[in-house]
């Protein structure tokens, strides 16, 4: 098939499928009109492609997946090197996962000195000769 027909049954560009055979992720075969000239095997290894960049793995990620499916494998994480990327990124998420988990913590800690504040500065309010509360949005009600 020519680039077009791919592009189309890979619901991608034909940008794209050029800049990924410029980084080796494609092979770059001509028919005998110097057409570009893809097969089944390489629609496989763009949705194989297209999967893992959804899942977030940057493009070079991607390469052990495709070099998998090129040395005739069913599928392009049976590899160990696409197994070991498969580590690496759960370690990644698990990190990311991590440092999100300690900004939540912050930010409910905050939440929490924040509504507290705001609960003393209401009782203080009810005391007679008491401070008005006044909110920074310009209303007297908190």
């Amino acid at each position: 098939m020519r680039i077009g027909e791919l592009a189309a049954r890979a619901d991608t560009t034909t940008r794209t499928l050029r800049y990924y055979e410029s980084r080796g992720l494609l092979p770059a075969r001509r028919d005998e009109l110097g057409h570009r000239a893809y097969d089944e095997h390489d629609l496989r290894a763009l949705q194989q492609i297209r999967t893992l960049r959804d899942f977030g793995f940057e493009l070079e990620e991607t390469r052990p997946f495709v070099e998998c499916l090129r040395a005739g494998h069913p599928e392009g994480d049976s590899c160990p090197a696409s197994l070991a990327v498969y580590r690496r990124k759960l370690d990644e998420l698990d990190a990311l996962i991590g440092e999100l988990a300690a900004v939540r913590d912050k930010v409910a800690g905050q939440l929490t000195r924040a509504e507290r504040a705001r609960d003393e500065l209401a009782a203080e309010a009810l005391v007679p000769g008491g401070p008005e509360p006044v909110c920074e949005l310009g209303g007297q009600d908190l």
